[in-house]
């Protein structure tokens, strides 16, 4: 571990946050597995970090209940039901940041706001990314978050948006009905009050946008 990840996990601890690092990703997803137990619920957002190292999968197959509003033939009124479950009522809460400061805020963008209410308010709430979203502070984060993985996310999941196409935020014209805008909401965590809600793993490989 370089000393800049030292020096995260410093501040992670300063700021009651719970920082694991692991060298590779799949150690990051059997450590979460060790760490939800099989009977407890779990609420999740959408992120490519999750589906990279399939932790969502792993939970469903050995029987957690699991709050997953991206499951094929959901209308989405069943969807958006279960983005609320899971932000409100599951036992953990799985999400990744857009990015990461290495001072230790974590920013998050959202579209319907079900990632904003998990990783503020759940019970257990487990954060994954990998190191390639750690910037030096946290301006830098708030750009990298709207300039770089927002246009990814729209272009992955077609949304259309005002980046989607050629990737260059254009924020104040970047509304309905014309556009999809996916930057809605943003939370900044700065802190956490309650010790041990709040866990992040870093893998030491690249993970998501």
């Amino acid at each position: 571990m370089d000393k800049n990840l030292e020096v995260l996990l410093r501040n992670w601890q300063k700021r009651n946050i719970q920082g694991i690092y692991c060298e590779k990703a799949i150690q990051a997803r059997d450590s979460i597995l060790e760490l939800i137990p099989v009977s407890s619920s779990v609420g999740i957002s959408g992120s490519k970090t999750l589906e990279q190292i399939g932790i969502v999968k792993a939970l469903e197959t050995r029987g957690n209940k699991v709050f997953n509003p991206y499951l094929p033939g959901l209308s989405r009124e069943e969807s958006l039901e279960l983005r609320k479950l899971g932000a409100t009522q599951a036992d953990y809460y799985l999400a990744s940041p857009n990015a990461i400061a290495k001072s230790g805020e974590l920013v998050f963008f959202s579209a319907f706001g079900n990632r904003i209410s998990g990783v503020s308010y759940a019970k257990n709430v487990i954060i994954v990314s990998g190191v390639n979203k750690i910037v030096s502070n946290l301006e830098e984060a708030i750009k990298r978050s709207r300039e770089y993985a927002t246009p990814l996310n729209c272009k992955r999941l077609n949304w259309q948006s005002a980046c989607s196409s050629d990737g260059i935020c254009r924020q104040d014209e970047c509304f309905s009905p014309e556009y999809k805008r996916m930057c809605c909401q943003i939370l900044i965590i700065e802190a956490e009050a309650v010790t041990g809600r709040l866990k992040i793993f870093v893998a030491g490989e690249n993970l998501g946008y």
